[in-house]
């Protein structure tokens, strides 16, 4: 297996007749994937997706692509191939196209009007070209065959690129749900045929590479739901992802089933089963969907909410709930389904969701409790069945954490792709496809770039420590008035402090260490602004430390007259 090396430069001009691939997310974590394919001097990108912000990374929306590889290169770029409508894969497509907005966008019927309704809020009217399984398309050099497979969400594909460099296929999500709800299996019979044909490079997904065995099926849950709905007592308040429509299908039978009627909550999910619904993926009995605000007319036992926030972001309806910041209050005898998985590094959030919903008399259903969620993602024996079927010659693991692809590229290895022909790469990672072999040949910039507000990478790991430390440790403002000819003091030292723990009063005692310091930089002629700063920042700095034992954000002032 070959792995990347911190020390890689810049890649070399691709070879001529080459195809080069480069990961700018997805490589390393759950989330953000976008993967660009060159050849012959064009560009193809499969997804463009968006990471979700961790508790380290405070005031932050969203996490985005870097896309200053491409940036100088979007005349090149002959289309974005859509693997599905999940936010970690679609989800960066405005900040990319409000660079260059008639950028063509690929992929199914449902990813596109997800897109679409997404693009509307950014003002941007794509140019599209709506693809189904079995379909093949040509996209600038690149001949593109799309191949249905089984995901968390409708309208799912993998895409097989040719090009005279060979053929790569890139599964996006998937699992091999052998009794999907939609009756839409994965087409291992196209995969099949495309490793008769000869896979040069599979990338594919990883994410639960570790997990022994096969995904359960997602229909397994239903008995479940009808036996929580049948010792519900007042209303049922289902927290999903807003894309999951199987999920959200299943809710709404049980609902039907039990008399109850079913109330979307929070823009993203009241659009997004809107579009589910205009488009025949999900099936509404008639009557069963109402508005929230009439849900107040109707008996607590007869009242389904569906909402977001099973991942416990900070802002979606059920944090807000469990902290008592809703119009929708819990009360005891509610009943809570957290109908999804924990993503990675999402876990404390979770389950202080959780604690709030119980503490106001909640029941909490959740995945450690109640076979209430399947994966969307093949587990390790899906993967095996998979890679006997293709046969790749090269592969390439994606989507996934550290873990998760070493594991994918060890189950490649036992399936028998030779291991110097498996690579496992990481973000901003080139991987040149040359002559029948996949190769690491250098690095791009592939950062993260953080969406704070109307802000788009403006915020840097540096403004993130910084928020960190004020989070953690507070602040200490110092404001001094010196002379600008003998850099004596002629006002302060004022201290101010603000979440540091420490009683303003108590500041009286640093103050002769900052007049001695001062006296004796200004018998040395120190009287450049700068640098009266910083020794006014050491020395409160020492003291805090020696004293308190902590370290606040300190912030000197000093004025000059």
């Amino acid at each position: 297996m070959s792995h990347p090396h911190p020390e890689l430069g810049p890649p070399p001009p691709l070879p001529e007749g080459g195809l080069r691939v480069t990961p700018l997310g997805g490589l390393g974590e759950i989330g953000r994937n976008m993967t660009v394919f060159e050849y012959g001097g064009r560009l193809l990108i499969v997804d463009c997706g968006v990471l979700f912000p961790e508790e380290e990374q405070p005031g932050i929306d969203l996490i985005l692509p870097d896309f200053s590889s491409v940036r100088d290169r979007l005349e090149d770029i002959d289309g974005i191939v859509l693997t599905h409508g999940h936010e970690d894969h679609i989800g960066g497509v405005p900040y990319l196209l409000r660079e260059k907005p008639d950028i063509p966008l690929i992929g199914s019927k449902l990813t596109l009007a997800l897109i679409e309704a997404k693009l509307q809020e950014h003002r941007i009217r794509p140019y599209t070209l709506e693809v189904a399984e079995g379909d093949r398309e040509r996209i600038g050099p690149f001949d593109c065959e799309f191949v249905a497979v089984n995901h968390s969400i409708p309208d799912a594909l993998a895409v097989a690129v040719r090009t005279p460099a060979g053929m790569v296929v890139h599964t996006g999500d998937f699992k091999m749900d052998q009794l999907p709800l939609d009756r839409r299996l994965t087409d291992l019979r196209a995969f099949a045929r495309l490793g008769e044909e000869g896979i040069d490079l599979l990338l594919s997904d990883s994410t639960n590479a570790e997990v022994p065995g096969f995904t359960p099926h997602e229909r397994d849950i239903s008995q479940v739901l009808r036996q929580v709905f049948a010792g519900a007592r007042k209303r049922i308040i289902v927290a999903s992802f807003a894309s999951h429509v199987h999920r959200i299908q299943q809710i709404l039978d049980a609902a039907h089933e039990y008399g109850r009627r079913v109330a979307f909550v929070g823009r993203s999910m009241v659009r997004n089963m809107g579009i589910a619904r205009d488009l025949g993926y999900l099936k509404v009995p008639a009557g069963l969907v109402v508005d929230v605000k009439t849900l107040d007319d109707l008996p607590d036992d007869e009242v389904v909410l569906v909402c977001t926030g099973s991942q416990g972001e900070p802002m979606a309806a059920l944090s807000r709930m469990a902290n008592r910041d809703h119009q929708i209050r819990i009360v005891p005898g509610d009943t809570v389904i957290l109908a999804s998985s924990l993503i990675p590094g999402n876990e404390n959030a979770v389950y202080r969701v959780i604690n709030g919903l119980t503490r106001w008399g909640a029941d909490v259903v959740h995945k450690g409790n109640a076979k209430v969620h399947v994966s969307g993602h093949a587990s390790a024996g899906e993967l095996l069945y998979f890679y006997n079927i293709c046969r790749p010659k090269n592969l390439m693991p994606v989507h996934g954490e550290w873990r998760h692809l070493r594991a994918n590229a060890e189950l490649g290895a036992q399936t028998g792709v030779p291991k110097d022909h498996i690579v496992i790469a990481e973000d901003g990672v080139v991987v040149d496809l040359v002559d029948g072999r996949a190769k690491i040949v250098g690095k791009v910039q592939a950062g993260y770039v953080y969406v704070d507000g109307l802000s788009v990478g403006d915020v840097t790991e540096s403004s993130l420590k910084d928020r960190r430390i004020l989070g953690e440790e507070g602040i200490i403002s110092i404001f001094v008035v010196v002379d600008s000819t003998t850099g004596k003091i002629t006002g302060g030292p004022h201290i101010q402090s603000r979440g540091s723990g420490i009683d303003d009063k108590d500041f009286e005692s640093v103050i002769p260490k900052i007049d001695e310091a001062l006296a004796k930089s200004a018998q040395d002629g120190i009287s450049e602004p700068h640098q009266v700063q910083q020794l006014v920042r050491r020395v409160v700095g020492r003291w805090v430390s020696d004293n308190y034992r902590r370290r606040p954000m300190i912030l000197p002032v000093v004025v000059e007259v």
